[in-house]
């Protein structure tokens, strides 16, 4: 094999006491993409910062080689590494935004880059940028380039990025997690793009991702990181054929997937330890089921399995097999089909444009244009879509959060709408909202313990301090939490933790309907799955009805009875979860499953899985014509343009808005 593209060896990197990287090595092969796979805190970004020496102040690489095309750039000076970054190595980072900056256009920062490492003088570098801009796929390319960044969307502002980092002509790309704030059709559109751009430049890429689906459709190898220090290398297929380290293997159990409704997830117990800890043996041990006493007293080495394939364990080559984790299976709902708890009829959620008496009560933003949906007693409805579709603001509408244009809230037979101040306040008890960041939802001045009884005492649930203080200590070990997380604050708590007080919060006042918003895509796969799980159990112990806002549909699969796919302000599709993942009729439904990466991609009748959505979600001020989606849509007809399409009934639970649909 010929040398690599970049090589790390024996790679240490310390952040103060903490030994963020402890002795990683791995090889980028030219033409290959790499990837780094693991939990948040396990060091991957650190990794990906050190090669480029990016490090933070406090930081330090300690010793180690970084050898790209056969420089070691960690003896080079500061003045060599400026041609290095940006130039023959290119970095795309996880949240844009915060990449660009937010006073220059598209067209000067991109231009900067193209004045730097290739010398281009105005005009040229200008007509440059317009050329990658179209070649990353930004309608309307040169237009675009007088564009700030607040004017573009994440999928659009991601793209630039690209641009950005392509215009130095980078022989390895460095992608740390680009897709993992994005939808999954701006995802599927970004890691296609990816991969032709890297096929047609021929360049090495180290991928960064804690996103099992996004490591099956890109990567050649595979690098497992946990605790600062890589655990598992190997080739992508004998990866996913048979992973060997416990950790690996507990990634994939924790996975959700059409085939384990009623099997509870693998969810990972503990926490990554922390990485100043004094490390003696394995750093798994505390959280594997199959450890034992040599686990906690020696370091693991090296075991090669196969041509590439290693991994750090006790257990490989030893004549007993890692034991077989007997995982207990959930409680299920029994939901009421014939008790509705939730009515919501004709739902509408206008917004003026301009504010104060520049407001212009004739041009709106119809951010919900016609919502109909049921909700029955211990019942889980998913809400699924794009960012910007409505879903958030039909669940703070519901919980009166969103003054509501027109339309009916009916909750266990009351009309929220026609209740006064006092007699909605009564009523508040009833449906509570888990929110999507729980550390900006949650007050950090407050401990557990006030956080949660606030709502209690404000909604006159329990009016017995004693009493008050029991249910809490109850209620926080239901939610897996000790008892003296009631006396801590929110800082001090990881971003799983977190959300398990934010459901606390939300059941303390015994709600009977929950409005979940998209309460697990900020969390590890693992951690996911906790609180996946937690919303199974609590559901069946307290007999709570959900409805759950996501755009991840693996998950709305398995913690859903029914599905309603909303688009633009209204729902296009709704059926049970089976007839939604399996038969799904509408257009948007088959693109948004074909979206989902391979590896966790339901088996739908009738969806091909090369369907992709080429352009971004229209804007709600100017929607298109007719149907919303008829711009975007594969099976656009004339009529498309000029009427929204009737709902037709497919069966007795299955709806569709479609023209194309017979």
């Amino acid at each position: 094999m010929s040398e690599p593209l970049l090589r790390v060896e024996q790679l240490y990197t310390r952040l103060g006491k903490l030994r963020v990287v402890d002795g990683v090595s791995f090889a980028v092969q030219r033409q290959q993409t790499f990837a780094l796979l693991g939990e948040s805190g396990c060091g991957k970004s650190m990794t990906a910062l050190s090669i480029m020496r990016l490090l933070p102040e406090v930081a330090s690489i300690q010793s180690g080689q970084v050898e790209f095309n056969g420089r070691d750039l960690l003896m080079l000076p500061e003045s060599a590494m400026r041609d290095v970054r940006g130039g023959d190595i290119g970095m795309i980072f996880q949240e844009p935004m915060t990449s660009l900056n937010p006073v220059l256009t598209i067209g000067e920062q991109i231009g900067e880059t193209l004045r730097r490492h290739r010398r281009m003088h105005k005009r040229g570098a200008r007509e440059e940028a317009a050329s990658l801009l179209q070649a990353v796929g930004l309608p309307d390319a040169a237009r675009r380039l007088g564009d700030y960044p607040f004017q573009l969307s994440g999928g659009m502002k991601q793209r630039v990025m690209i641009a950005m980092t392509l215009a130095g002509n980078p022989s390895l790309l460095i992608a740390d997690e680009p897709t993992t704030a994005l939808d999954v059709t701006i995802q599927a559109q970004v890691l296609s793009l990816l991969r032709r751009i890297q096929q047609q430049r021929g360049m090495g890429m180290l991928l960064i991702t804690h996103d099992l689906g996004v490591v099956a459709e890109m990567a050649d190898h595979v690098g497992v990181m946990y605790a600062g220090e890589l655990v598992e290398i190997a080739p992508r297929a004998a990866f996913f054929d048979r992973p060997q380290h416990p950790y690996s293997q507990k990634l994939f159990a924790a996975l959700p997937n059409g085939v384990q409704r009623d099997a509870r997830l693998m969810s990972i117990a503990g926490n990554v330890p922390a990485l100043d800890s004094e490390f003696i043996g394995c750093r798994f041990a505390d959280r594997c089921e199959s450890a034992f006493g040599r686990c906690r007293d020696e370091v693991p080495a090296w075991t090669q399995l196969a041509d590439g394939h290693a991994a750090r364990c006790h257990l490989l080559g030893m004549a007993n097999e890692p034991k077989v984790v007997i995982v207990p299976p959930l409680v299920p709902t029994k939901p009421d089909s014939g008790k509705v708890l939730l009515s919501v009829a004709n739902l509408k959620v206008h917004f003026p444009l301009g504010s104060g008496l520049l407001a212009n009560k004739r041009n709106v933003v119809k951010a919900v244009d016609g919502v109909n949906l049921e909700i029955y007693r211990g019942e889980t409805l998913a809400l699924v879509g794009e960012s910007g579709c409505g879903k958030t603001t039909v669940g703070k509408a519901i919980v009166q959060l969103q003054p509501v244009t027109a339309g009916h809230i009916v909750l266990n037979g009351v009309d929220l709408g026609a209740l006064n101040k006092r007699q909605l306040h009564e009523q508040r008890a009833h449906v509570q909202m888990i929110f999507q960041d729980p550390f900006s939802s949650l007050n950090p001045h407050l401990r557990v313990i006030d956080l949660l009884e606030e709502g209690m005492v404000a909604l006159g649930v329990e009016r017995d301090s004693a009493r008050r203080s029991h249910i809490l200590t109850k209620l926080i070990d239901q939610v897996g939490l000790p008892a003296n997380a009631l006396q801590r604050y929110p800082h001090e708590f990881s971003g799983g933790q977190r959300q398990r007080i934010a459901i606390a919060r939300a059941l303390a006042v015994r709600p009977k309907l929950i409005v979940c918003d998209e309460p697990t895509s900020a969390l590890d796969v693992s951690v996911q799955a906790q609180i996946i799980n937690l919303l199974k159990d609590l559901q069946a112990e307290f007999n709570l009805s959900l409805l759950f806002i996501t755009h991840n549909l693996p998950v709305a699969d398995y913690l859903s009875q029914r599905i309603a796919v909303m688009y633009l302000g209204r729902i296009v599709e709704m059926g049970t979860s089976l007839e939604i993942m399996t038969q799904p009729r509408h257009p948007y439904t088959q693109a948004l499953l074909a979206a989902v990466p391979s590896m966790v991609r339901p088996v739908a009748v009738g969806v091909d899985a090369d369907v992709n959505i080429n352009a971004d979600i229209p804007s709600s001020i100017n929607p298109p014509s007719g149907c919303p989606f008829h711009p975007r849509c594969v099976l656009v007809m004339p009529v498309c343009s000029e009427q929204y399409p009737e709902k037709l009934q497919m069966s007795k639970t299955h709806m569709v808005r479609c023209h194309a649909v017979k």
